[in-house]
């Protein structure tokens, strides 16, 4: 032991017999007066008894007074100064912090997990009123987690909790309760908390898919049913309503047969104006006998001729209009009596016909078998006659033109031209690329026919 060393015990020891003695200066005469003012507030009894509770007084006075002073002249303890070092903060007890988690609390957050492996669809930080990130941050004391997880259970025990689904929430804080306190099942949870592929991996990827409440499925099918046969029968209208209305544009607007232009559409217009002529001239005889029997009533009261008079009135009256004015109203004095036309026409041909009850699909769906059976014995008949090397009789020639240029083009035609088309057997391709190359002429004007027959002469088409 050093010197130096030596002589910091030498003024320690000194530093604390100073202050015992300046203790014991101060105690001894605050304790006299407390004697004397305890003897002057007792009053005066006589005899033995007297003098006992005296002496009783006295021995306890005298017992609190050397307990205090031995309390106050103890001095500090020598280990606590040990332990408390120059220049260190004495340490504080440790405050205890109230927890103000409350388990009525709903909000449970989220966690996509269809298997159930951890939570469900709850997330286990949430169920117990954690935060995933400030939990990995700074994780809280195992006691803290049990502490929530009794203070849930008992809020949301079945046997006392009155909400709905209180007993799945139970299983759910017990299942918080087991991953967050074990680290391998919580650190597995973390992983996949970003990473559903791992989830899908591990626990399959059925999750994917999660079924509906039941319903009743015969409910069900004749919805559908319905909603189809609607379906339809709208469908079908859409369809006719298509060609009507290229029909009437093509007889108002008197399409050529370049611009697409049909024989029907021409016959359609044709009717249209006898129609408008016949409507005219009626109109005209009414309002010319109305003029000649005013004209009649206004000479005989002004004295002018009425029959001479009428007919300039009424050519005064008409204004001239241009070529265009002129097609234009003739086109709107058309359109109502072309449109009245074709809604009487039920059905234009290959399948486009006003709906009818035919069209539904229950009636389709009937007579699909039927066509289905029909359709195999042809072709099984009609493949046996080609290996036997039978000729085509006119039932097989039918069905082969029609098949080669399409219903909708053959019901198109006249009876003349089916027969026409069946003798230059059009289900052969050079046939048919000839017929409808004949065809696409026809609908040329007749300078570019005539340009069209010059340039196949020289050979310029090929």
């Amino acid at each position: 032991m050093t010197a130096k060393n030596r002589g910091h015990r030498l003024c320690l020891a000194c530093w604390l017999v100073i202050m015992a003695l300046v203790v014991t200066a101060v105690v001894e005469p605050i304790r006299a007066q407390e004697e004397a003012t305890s003897s002057s507030t007792v009053p005066p009894q006589s005899g033995e008894k007297a003098e006992s509770e005296a002496k009783t007084a006295t021995t306890a006075d005298t017992s609190k007074e050397t307990e205090g002073t031995a309390q106050e002249q103890q001095p500090p303890n020598p280990s606590s100064q040990n332990n408390n070092k120059e220049g260190e903060t004495p340490r504080r007890p440790k405050e205890v912090i109230e927890d103000k988690f409350d388990a009525s609390n709903r909000d449970w957050g989220s966690y996509y997990d269809p298997q159930n492996v951890f939570c469900g669809k709850y997330d286990c930080y949430k169920i117990l009123g954690f935060d995933y990130d400030s939990f990995g941050k700074n994780p809280p004391d195992t006691k803290v987690i049990t502490k929530r997880y009794r203070k849930l259970s008992r809020e949301w025990h079945p046997d006392k909790s009155k909400h709905r689904d209180a007993k799945e929430r139970f299983v759910k804080i017990a299942r918080a309760y087991e991953v967050l306190t074990d680290v391998q099942v919580r650190k597995e949870y973390d992983s996949m908390r970003f990473n559903q592929e791992a989830y899908f991996a591990k626990y399959g990827t059925s999750v994917l898919w999660s079924y509906a409440p039941k319903s009743d499925v015969t409910l069900v099918i004749l919805l559908i049913f319905v909603v189809a046969n609607v379906a339809m029968w709208y469908s079908q209208q859409h369809r006719w309503q298509l060609v009507a209305n290229r029909l009437i544009k093509a007889a108002v607007e008197d399409w050529s047969t370049a611009q697409g232009g049909t024989p029907e559409s021409k016959d359609l217009r044709a009717q249209a104006l006898k129609i408008l002529y016949e409507n005219n001239n009626h109109g005209n005889e009414t309002a010319a006998g109305a003029v000649d029997n005013g004209e009649k009533d206004n000479g005989a009261a002004e004295g002018t001729p009425g029959k001479k008079g009428a007919p300039k009135k009424l050519k005064s009256a008409i204004k001239k209009v241009s070529g265009k004015e002129k097609k234009k109203m003739e086109e709107e004095a058309l359109l109502p009596v072309v449109q009245a036309l074709v809604n009487e026409i039920h059905d234009f041909g290959g399948g486009f016909h006003k709906p009818t009850w035919r069209d539904l699909l229950i009636v389709s769906m009937a007579k699909a078998p039927f066509r289905l059976t029909t359709a195999v014995v042809w072709n099984a008949n009609y493949y046996v006659r080609r290996m036997r090397g039978v000729a085509l009789n006119d039932e097989e020639r039918q069905v082969l033109t029609k098949r080669a240029v399409g219903p909708v083009v053959w019901d198109t035609k006249s009876e003349d031209e089916q027969q026409e088309m069946m003798k230059r057997e059009l289900w052969i391709l050079s046939n048919l690329a000839e017929w409808e190359e004949e065809q696409h002429v026809k609908n040329l004007s007749s300078a570019e026919q005539k340009q069209y027959a010059k340039l196949k002469k020289k050979g310029k088409l090929d």
